[in-house]
């Protein structure tokens, strides 16, 4: 079974060596590596092009304009050829070496359509310890309505399901990555699996953790994407979120 890679880059030459190394080291082969850039400015494609002969025929890459990361993320989504999709950012670096054979062993057990995991966030100048552990044990299907979904960099999902029901809605500014995973797991109901294993390790300062105004955006498109799948909530049910994220930082400090 092929399981597609899809990393996004921009200007990213500082990070995205740690991304290829992981996806190299991992144990499952049996992949496609996707790399699309947005007409990087720095030496991203030097980097992509110097490691492309270390994948030996499994890694596709271009390098043009786009109109952002879900417009990009979309456009690996259109080259990926495998069975199983899933998306690593060029700031990430898979956590284990055996993170896709794990996947890969899930859809193998059949009566799946995605599986996900937990991810840990570090600080970039220091990547070994960890400032909050997002565990997507927890998660339910009902939780959607309070903005929870499972944490996205561990998700990976059948091909046939985004061209099912579609994949990113670039009409949203930093949560197409929710209102994607809502229509999937909560308005169509698709069967997902959780892997108790930490599959990512994400440096913080991202496009959904940089600032009080893109929590702000996020709780806009939070309530934009219930609206409009249909959804209950409300700005106050999508609060408890926080609340929750706050516990998770905390724990990750106090171990």
């Amino acid at each position: 079974m092929k399981i597609s890679i899809i990393t996004i880059t921009y200007n990213s030459d500082k990070t995205l060596a740690d991304t290829l190394e992981s996806v190299l080291a991992q144990t499952y082969q049996e992949i496609e590596y996707i790399v699309v850039d947005g007409a990087s400015k720095d030496g991203t494609m030097d980097l992509v092009k110097r490691y492309e002969p270390l994948f030996e025929g499994k890694m596709r890459y271009v390098s043009e304009p786009d109109k952002g990361l879900y417009d990009a993320m979309n456009k690996g989504m259109r080259m990926a050829t495998g069975e199983v999709v899933g998306i690593l950012n060029s700031d990430d670096f898979y956590t284990d070496r055996e993170v896709l054979q794990r996947v890969a062993g899930e859809f193998r057990k059949g009566n799946v359509d995605a599986v996900y995991g937990d991810v840990h966030y570090v600080q970039p100048e220091d990547l070994s310890h960890c400032v909050r552990y997002y565990s997507s044990k927890p998660f339910r299907r009902w939780m959607m309505r309070l903005g929870f979904m499972p944490a996205h960099p561990s998700f990976y999902c059948r091909r046939e399901v985004y061209r099912k029901y579609g994949t990113f809605d670039t009409s949203y500014k930093v949560a197409a990555d929710f209102e994607n995973l809502l229509r999937l797991i909560f308005v169509n109901r698709i069967r997902t699996r959780y892997i108790p294993m930490d599959f990512v390790t994400m440096r913080t300062g991202g496009a959904s953790s940089s600032g009080l105004s893109s929590h702000r955006q996020i709780m806009r498109d939070h309530l934009r994407a219930l609206k409009e799948n249909g959804v209950y909530s409300n700005i106050f049910l999508l609060g408890l979120r926080y609340v929750y994220k706050v516990g998770e930082v905390v724990k990750s400090r106090m171990g």
